[in-house]
């Protein structure tokens, strides 16, 4: 979400309809919070195969699932590699191949390494992020008086459609995310806080990326990362600081991404790192294709793949 081309990608480019279309997507977020919470909790879930395992589907769905994971979660990983690259060819006019080098060296050293700091270095960086774009919207004058626009069926089906597979792409990687968190509630009362929560802040966060897509004023398609293109716009003190917390957040992205696809095969040391050195061979090849490129043809194929979990997780809990 913090560079801007998925909020283009699945609301900007419907105006009106795409703000409605946040609001949906940000409230089915937080019912699929709320379930996977409660169902962790009713039925003791400790991670993911044990959360598949809870589905009364055939062997055969929950294989596909499984398949769809890894596929996301590699998926994600070639995305994060090239954003990385694509931010210094768009801020320094450094050649691809040189970020996507470093970032994959980064990579290779953590993923060979301990992990564990850089994960909870993550759970630091949204915050911040969050307040990043909330801060850059405020400053933004133009950002705050959004036109609304009437919008055809057409385009509210459409943008609907999008807020679905939007909520589909970003539940795959949240729900390991949410299984190993359930540990630390205690009450239903803090499950219902925690997804009121999570649709306030999902709103106030997608509608300020929003807003700020509105003020650029040439082909969003031609900037890779909008959201760093508009802070530059503003202040070169904001570029840089911005550029910087994006930049951490893409790489730990990576690596949770890489790293939870990498666990999935995990074998012996030999062939771990045989599968290491694979794995960042593929993304420096897949990162020529380009950052924006990738996010535009690669989430939604993610977002209708996801959509089988996402309905597994809604008709379970009615039965529970």
């Amino acid at each position: 979400m913090h560079h801007g081309q998925e909020i283009y990608l699945f609301f900007g480019k419907y105006q009106t309809a795409g703000m409605v279309g946040i609001f949906v997507s940000s409230t089915l977020m937080g019912i699929l919070i709320y379930k996977i919470f409660t169902l962790s909790k009713q039925k003791n879930i400790q991670n993911y195969e044990q959360f598949i395992d809870s589905f009364q589907v055939s062997k055969t769905i929950k294989n596909v699932i499984q398949i769809i994971m890894s596929i996301f979660l590699l998926i994600s990983f070639y995305v994060m590699i090239a954003g990385f690259s694509a931010y210094f060819l768009q801020e320094w006019q450094i050649p691809t191949y040189i970020g996507t080098g470093i970032i994959l060296l980064l990579c290779y050293k953590i993923f060979m390494g301990n992990i564990e700091t850089l994960m909870k270095v993550n759970t630091l960086l949204v915050p911040i992020l969050v307040l990043a774009i909330v801060f850059l919207t405020y400053k933004n004058q133009n950002a705050i008086s959004l036109p609304l626009y009437s919008v055809s069926k057409g385009t509210m089906i459409e943008a609907m459609a999008k807020a679905i597979i939007y909520t589909s792409y970003n539940s795959i990687v949240l729900i390991p995310m949410l299984l190993s968190l359930s540990k630390c509630i205690k009450k239903q009362t803090d499950i219902t806080i925690i997804s009121v929560v999570c649709i306030i802040l999902l709103i106030l966060l997608a509608l300020s990326i929003f807003a700020l897509l509105q003020t650029i004023n040439i082909d969003i398609n031609k900037i890779e990362l909008p959201t760093i293109y508009i802070a530059g716009q503003m202040n070169k003190n904001y570029q840089i600081l911005f550029g910087i917390v994006i930049l951490a957040s893409i790489y730990t992205s990576a690596i949770s991404a890489g790293y939870g696809f990498l666990e999935k095969y995990k074998t012996n040391e030999k062939q771990y790192k045989t599968k290491v050195i694979l794995l960042c061979g593929m993304a420096f090849l897949v990162s020529k294709i380009g950052f924006s490129t990738l996010v535009n043809l690669l989430y939604p194929i993610c977002g209708l793949l996801g959509l089988l979990q996402m309905i597994l997780i809604l008709k379970k809990q009615k039965k529970t």
